[in-house]
């Protein structure tokens, strides 16, 4: 009974994720509305055939009906720029689970850690009373996880190489700006989350991870007088960005910036061009009057939606495939069990292992 409770919890999440109503998932399997809900409640365990339907009509493999790495998100904290309904956050934390276990179960494969487990440096347990110390504190951790003050191009390998899951969500809807959640394994392993849309914008992305990192070490920490929200946007344009690296750029003291100055910078250190208007204010580089002024023109000319010129490139994470073809290459996985955590078919990643190009016949 109860691994048929486990299936049932399985099918029910892959329900939801799917969009689909009892009735209509029946329908894709040939059965009755009643007998996918006693599915669900564990009181019927479908048979091989039926499990098989059910991945198909949800859009998923059927190992994941049978996993036993399973986690649980606590402390979910979304982040809303409109309404966000209880039925969309619902999915996004299904979406979110399921990527966790995958990362869960490669990382207990190996016999000691292959990455860091996440810790917060004793250098930053300490209370943050002004915003401006907020620099300090973003620069010590960049120190402390040996970054320099360079651009970051790698941001989301780096937060994982930290501790740090991060998700990238096929979610479209405009409402969802973000999740933060620790991650609770079935030893009790905690590590935090962070999750993004992948249809956003890079820079969005980016400023999103690093203000959601900020959540991660600035919590309790903020003196009375602090908003959070506002905290943590200041150290993550600061974590992007950090000052000596605007007074290199941008020289100490400006009255004009360009916006091609902006846009070349953007693409430099994937962070948006009202971003680094709002860091050459922050390091004193452009008084609050100029910043202003070329605040009205950037809003006039419709940027704050959509700034101009190419888009930044979005990152492709590396880190857990790479960690997937270790751990194949270490004979700790099979390739089927290969496969099946990098979510593509066995054949693809024998083309992989390769490094044969891909046929393109398979997607016709």
């Amino acid at each position: 009974m109860e691994q048929n409770t486990m299936i049932g919890e399985r099918i029910y999440k892959a329900r939801k994720v799917a969009g689909l109503t009892l009735a209509e998932l029946g329908a894709q399997i040939g059965v009755s509305h009643t007998a996918i809900q006693k599915f669900e409640k564990g009181i019927l365990t479908p048979n091989s055939a039926q499990l098989l339907a059910l991945a198909k009509a949800c859009g998923i493999r059927t190992e994941y009906f049978f996993r036993t790495h399973t986690v649980e998100l606590i402390k979910p904290e979304f982040r809303k720029r409109v309404q966000f309904g209880i039925t969309a956050q619902e999915k996004i934390l299904i979406r979110a689970t399921e990527q966790a276990e995958r990362r869960v179960k490669l990382l207990g494969l190996y016999p000691s850690p292959p990455i860091t487990p996440f810790r917060i440096p004793e250098a930053l347990l300490h209370k943050i009373e002004n915003y401006e110390q907020i620099e300090e504190f973003s620069e010590t951790l960049r120190n402390e996880w040996l970054l320099g003050m360079d651009q970051i191009t790698d941001l989301y390998d780096t937060l994982e190489a930290n501790g740090i899951f991060v998700i990238m969500l096929d979610e479209k809807n405009s409402a969802f700006d973000g999740l933060m959640a620790n991650v609770c394994t079935n030893d009790g392993s905690i590590y935090p989350l962070i999750a993004v849309s992948k249809h956003w914008p890079s820079d969005r992305q980016r400023f999103t991870l690093a203000h959601e990192l900020g959540h991660i070490l600035l919590s309790g920490r903020l003196g009375e007088e602090l908003e959070i929200e506002k905290a943590c946007n200041r150290f993550a344009g600061a974590f992007l960005v950090p000052k000596p690296a605007i007074i290199q750029t941008l020289g100490k003291q400006r009255s004009e910036i360009e916006w091609h100055e902006l846009y070349t910078l953007k693409h430099e250190y994937g962070l948006s061009m009202g971003g680094w208007l709002i860091r050459a204010n922050q390091c004193g580089v452009i008084t609050k009057s100029v910043y202003d002024s070329h605040y009205i023109r950037f809003s006039k000319k419709g940027w704050r939606t959509c700034e101009p010129g190419e888009a930044l490139p979005q990152e492709q994470p590396k880190l857990f495939e790479q960690l997937v073809f270790r751990a194949l290459g270490e004979s700790l996985i099979t390739e089927s069990a290969a496969a099946t955590l990098l979510g593509i078919p066995l054949m693809t990643l024998y083309r992989q292992r390769q490094l044969e190009p891909e046929d393109d016949s398979a997607h016709q």
